[in-house]
């Protein structure tokens, strides 16, 4: 096995762990250029990197500051991080495995043979599904209203009711290791912070890692976020461990770059360091190699990252095989076994105020480390298939009921004796298909006004400007809400409504106009001085799965309501709520909560009847490719299929090679989805009457499949093969990032630019988390 060989390493002295005072050493100006460039763009205040194998140290650098408020002070190789995610594998991870190796844990028992408690004693989550991530449970717990106390935050980790079935996909949770953490406690008889200090920390020499960590550390340490007036200093930053007082499984260990690169040697020695062995190599093989689900293009261990949208830190060569994990905090370790070599970059990109993830800094550290790296030895699997089969999906069928459906179970009570304004399309049926305007009607209540949003009353129109009209049925005046800039439901009109009713079904898309409709009329509302209620649906394409990019402030407009990421995972509800806040509508808000399901629930879970939500909707298939394929949907010159019988199920244009272009996009191996070559004629729309050529596509795997990567894709593949005939700035309000556009501009690779996105949203996450109504 070669050495790494960071130039210029020739005049290199090794500089063993044990030494007393680190030492910097800069072995590669390319790492120094992309930290300093970093910290000059102001993406972090500073920043410690450490490079080594086994027993040398090849690159330790202190950059920047680790301070800047109330006073400057500079970064140093010594300074404590506030580990925060590392907290799952560094301390927790690392514990199970000392568990693990002893016989006390099995790996496919369930929670509840080490917590009773969980789930009511009725759950099949698993030890191993709690570490790969695959147990179903929410990524977080909720924190509104504030609670204190570690026995508190468990109580309701043991509750929290999953959002998904064990074992059907991947969602990051910070339960699942604050339940992993308690489990620690329960076993070993003392709390995770002593057993992991005592079992793993002190062995290894790692005498500057630990939870809340002593007043004599304060200078020390690097400090993050402002919070109550003051910035974060040796308090932890993620604030459920905060709330549980410090200690939690998900977060709250702070430790150095020093300390960490004896862990490193640790798992890379295969469970010993300077010959005390702490684990058996087996048990570092099984949890560093993959242990998720069959047929899931996710690919986890035991706690460690391996090759997933988090794996950011891997950079783009080290091989699948290699490990690692990040922390919010801007902290992250990654871990080669075949060349031994791990990176270390540890930031606080967090302070004095939320920035964009490190994700790119942390694949550029991690792609000039193993620029030179040597790779000599094969990999060998320890996990056979049978023995995850038991982690295999179930899937769920349940009666939903709308809003309206809820409305009719209760007799219209809300709306007894008002004046009602209802804004609605085709799309506003009961569960037994009959027209919510009917049924109002026949309830007794006061419908005075109808609006209809873009397509119209009927959802059949698809031009520009929707002339009013009058309900056939019923002669009620229908008043558009999509003629030309006019809007919003007019005062004039509200004038004889006491409560203005929406009820049209979306799609989860942030540039579906629905949306905006709804924003004006809870504007509308709050200026008549009436409440607006918001009669739930079902987001077709699950409340769980969020894309970006976020759509930036000055790219605001009618096909983009508010700084939404493309798939937003919310409801019209739960939108309308997050709208009423963040926009700073305050409306009188109310919203008649869906019945019957849950975040995960695809539209087919719901036993509702489709119905196109617009012309060119047609299907739940167009619904979850929307998002990807209407990102370039405003080139005049390139078909998305509107105006054919698989509108966004096909793109095509006169100046693409079908097979050429199918050809390129199989062999990316897109998670989910293949494409096939196809040509077609539109009837309508970009390209009418032209016969083109395209791809089609076909979804293999909808839970594994991501509408963003598959729009990026496609996006850098026409750059790539057909340069210049894409104008990537017609499409900025749809896109709705600059930095992305720029990313498409310039051929970035998807695998890595999709990861960066996701990793951005997290901001965008904790905002929206306040607003949902389902689990």
């Amino acid at each position: 096995m070669k050495l790494i060989q960071l130039a210029p390493l020739c005049a290199l002295v090794a500089q063993t762990l044990l030494a007393q005072a680190p030492v910097s050493y800069s072995a590669s100006p390319d790492v120094d250029r992309v930290i300093e460039e970093a910290i000059k763009e102001d993406r972090i205040p500073g920043a410690v990197a450490l490079i080594g194998q086994p027993g040398r140290i090849l690159h330790f650098k202190a950059y920047g500051n680790r301070a800047l408020v109330p006073s400057v002070e500079p970064m140093t190789l010594d300074t404590i991080f506030d580990a925060a995610s590392l907290t799952k594998v560094v301390a927790t991870t690392s514990s199970i495995m000392k568990l693990f190796d002893e016989g006390r844990i099995r790996l496919n028992d369930k929670v509840t043979v080490y917590l009773p408690g969980f789930q009511g004693g009725k759950s099949d989550i698993t030890i191993r599904q709690l570490l790969t991530h695959f147990s179903g449970l929410r990524p977080d717990l909720t924190l509104t209203p504030e609670w204190s106390g570690y026995e508190t935050g468990i109580s309701k980790a043991l509750v929290d009711k999953p959002v998904a079935e064990p074992g059907e996909r991947m969602i990051y949770s910070d339960i699942n290791f604050e339940l992993l953490g308690e489990i620690v406690h329960k076993v070993s008889g003392v709390p995770l912070d002593e057993y992991a200090r005592r079992e793993i920390f002190l062995p290894l020499g790692m005498k500057e890692s630990m939870f809340n960590p002593p007043a004599s550390w304060k200078p020390r340490i690097a400090p993050t976020e402002m919070w109550k007036g003051a910035v974060l200093r040796g308090v932890v930053h993620d604030p459920t461990c905060r709330f549980m007082g410090g200690v939690a499984g998900h977060a709250g260990l702070f430790t150095t770059a020093m300390d960490l690169s004896r862990f490193a040697t640790f798992m890379l020695n295969l469970g010993q360091v300077e010959g005390s062995r702490v684990v058996s190599p087996l048990t570092v093989r099984k949890f560093t190699e993959p242990q998720t689900p069959p047929l899931q293009t996710t690919m986890r261990g035991l706690g460690w990252d391996i090759d997933s949208p988090f794996s950011g830190n891997r950079g783009e060569l080290f091989p699948i095989g290699s490990y690692g994990h990040t922390g919010f905090t801007g902290t992250s370790i990654w871990m080669d076994p075949y060349t031994k070599t791990y990176v270390i970059l540890l930031t606080n990109s967090v302070h004095p105020h939320l920035r964009p993830a490190t994700t790119a800094l942390r694949a550029k550290v991690a792609t000039i480390a193993a620029a030179a790296a040597g790779i000599d030895v094969q990999n060998v699997n320890l996990t056979g298939f049978n023995e995850l089969l038991p982690a295999r999906a179930v899937g769920r069928t349940v009666e939903t009921l709308t809003g309206i459906d809820v409305l009719v179970q209760e007799r219209f009570a809300r709306l007894a004796g008002k004046r009602v304004g209802l804004i609605t399309n085709h799309t506003g049926l009961t569960r037994t298909g009959e027209r919510n305007i009917d049924v109002m009607l026949a309830g007794g209540v006061k419908l005075t006004a109808l609006f209809s949003p873009e397509h119209g009353i009927s959802g059949k129109e698809d031009q520009e400007n929707v002339a009013n009209a009058k309900d056939d049925k019923t002669g009620l005046p229908v008043y558009s809400l999509y003629k030309g800039e006019d809007r919003t439901p007019g005062q004039s009109v509200l004038k004889g409504v006491e409560v203005l009713v929406f009820d049209i079904q979306d799609i989860g898309t942030r540039f579906y106009t629905y949306p905006s409709t709804m924003k004006n009329a809870m504007k509308a509302a709050a200026a008549a001085k009436i409440p607006i209620l918001i009669l739930d649906r079902p987001n077709p394409i699950t409340g769980l799965h969020v894309e970006g990019p976020v759509l930036e402030e000055d790219k605001l407009s009618f096909v983009g309501c508010a700084t939404l990421p493309l798939r937003h995972g919310m409801t019209m509800g739960e939108l309308a709520r997050f709208l009423n806040e963040e926009d700073g509508i305050h409306a009188r808000l109310e919203v008649v909560k869906l019945k019957n399901w849950r975040r995960a629930d695809w539209f087919d879970a719901t036993t509702l009847g489709w119905v196109d939500p617009s012309p060119n909707m047609r299907s739940l298939t167009a619904a979850l490719l929307y998002p990807g394929i209407g990102m370039l949907e405003y080139a005049k010159n390139y078909s998305v299929g509107r105006g054919t019988d698989a509108p966004f199920e096909q793109v095509g244009a006169d100046w693409i090679n079908g097979p050429q272009l199918a050809a390129y996009l199989n062999h990316r191996m897109v998670p989910g989805v293949r494409f096939y070559p196809t040509r077609f004629t539109p009837a309508a729309s970009n390209l009418k009457g032209k016969l083109v050529q395209g791809v089609r596509f076909v979804i293999l795997d909808r839970e594994g499949f991501s509408s963003l990567r598959l729009g990026l894709e496609l996006a850098v593949a026409l750059q790539k093969l057909y340069p210049g005939k894409i104008d990537v700035n017609l499409n900025r309000n749809l896109i709705g990032s600059n930095e992305t556009m720029e990313a498409i501009g310039r051929g970035e690779d998807p695998r890595n630019l999709e990861p960066k996105l996701q990793e951005e949203l997290q901001p965008f996450l904790e905002k929206r988390a306040k607003y949902l109504l389902y689990q």
